[in-house]
């Protein structure tokens, strides 16, 4: 049996359909994606990848089905689909995930086609598993499938927790141990034992401080959607087809962008951290509602309306309006005074923390610094707030 170091989890452990996982090609790719992407320019140490998390996915998911009371073919599935649950990320993770959903449709976690198409769906069969079964579990649907992606999967026991030890803060050290130790099945489905509903709340405050300090921090949110228009532009024209684009490591398409010469700027940007800045950074409650949570086509032609007004290229102005924060960590399922309930209707924290999720919420407008004072005039103006 396979030993690998880590280091989060010391020592993990892999079994032989793990280890044949692992070689193949869609895997490696993973050491060249990084887990946080444009984190890494708020918090240079977080430059930990998808690969090292996908270890740590898999060794949770295997202590976990170690103590679960399951057959053996289902807990070889479940290893499985927590080793290549992220297999289907594209360049950037998150930070590129939008623009590949709109040219092909997929999300990240609909992996089927990739199992089918490369050697991954071979290895499956050759060690007893149906790759169909596996990419449903990664998809969070079949038996136990949310132990995978579910409001308290292994995948967010890891992340939390990898996350806080790379960049340095505290803030998402869950004491995921416990977590696992609690896991119970009851009627069918993942809960947590009597007595854990502070367990639970603890990934839930985790996950909140870790949004506010490192995930969308605006720093990172600003890269991603300097990333996010230098995608689109590179699709649009044509330039690299979307399976290609979606199969692409975080270098090969800062080389891309870097190569075309509309992208080129923007590429340049990122590479030197020479970043837009905040016109705007407008509270939840000072947007007006029709400006929240926008869809791509509405964003565009805003970002229209406010560079013709600025007198300023359309290129230069960027509108980010996020959707409304959600909270998966609340509808986790305890078992308290002997019935299952969800976390949200028996803790007096979730409420609370759903606010403090309301209050980090920033509508953001980002350009050049040469022409912020026109771009945050113009967006005042347009989005109806106050500059």
């Amino acid at each position: 049996m396979t030993t690998i170091k880590d280091s989060v989890h010391d020592y993990i452990e892999l079994e032989p359909t793990a280890e044949a996982l692992l070689d193949t090609a869609p895997m490696q790719r993973l050491r060249y994606v990084r887990q946080l992407s444009t984190v890494q320019f708020v918090y240079p140490s977080a430059n930990h990848t998808r690969f090292e998390h996908s270890l740590g996915v898999y060794h949770l998911a295997d202590e976990a089905v170690e103590r679960l009371p399951i057959d053996d073919e289902l807990a070889r599935r479940l290893r499985a689909a927590a080793l290549v649950h992220d297999v289907g990320h594209g360049p950037f993770g998150h930070q590129t995930e939008a623009a590949i959903e709109r040219h092909l449709g997929r999300h990240h976690d609909e992996i089927g086609w990739l199992l089918e198409e490369t050697d991954l769906g071979a290895v499956l069969e050759d060690h007893g598993l149906d790759p169909e079964a596996v990419a449903a579990t990664v998809d969070g649907r079949g038996p136990l499938g949310e132990l995978v992606a579910g409001s308290l999967d292994v995948d967010r026991m890891d992340y939390l927790v990898r996350d806080a030890h790379h960049t340095g803060v505290p803030y998402g050290t869950i004491d995921h141990a416990r977590l696992l130790y609690s896991l119970e099945i009851v009627d069918g489905e993942l809960a947590l034992e009597a007595g854990n509903v502070a367990t639970a709340e603890s990934a839930l405050i985790a996950r909140t401080l870790m949004n506010a300090t490192v995930y969308r921090h605006h720093v990172s949110r600003i890269a991603g959607s300097m990333l996010d228009r230098a995608s689109e532009r590179l699709l649009a024209d044509g330039v690299v087809d979307p399976e290609r684009f979606a199969r692409l490591t975080d270098a090969e398409l800062l080389a891309t962008l870097t190569e075309y010469e509309r992208t080129a700027e923007l590429a340049t940007r990122i590479r030197e951290r020479t970043l837009y800045k905040r016109a705007l950074w407008v509270r939840r409650e000072d947007v007006p509602t029709r400006f929240r949570g926008l869809d791509y086509d509405r964003t565009r032609t805003l970002e229209r309306e406010i560079a013709e007004l600025a007198d300023v290229s359309p290129e230069t102005v960027i509108l980010d309006s996020p959707g409304d924060p959600s909270a998966p960590e609340s509808r986790a399922r305890v078992v308290v005074d002997g019935e299952l309930q969800r976390l949200e209707d028996r803790s007096s924290l979730v409420a609370g923390l759903d606010a403090c999720a309301r209050e980090i919420w920033r509508l953001g407008v980002y350009a050049p610094e040469d022409v912020l004072e026109p771009v945050r005039e113009a967006a005042a103006t347009v989005l109806e707030v106050d500059g």
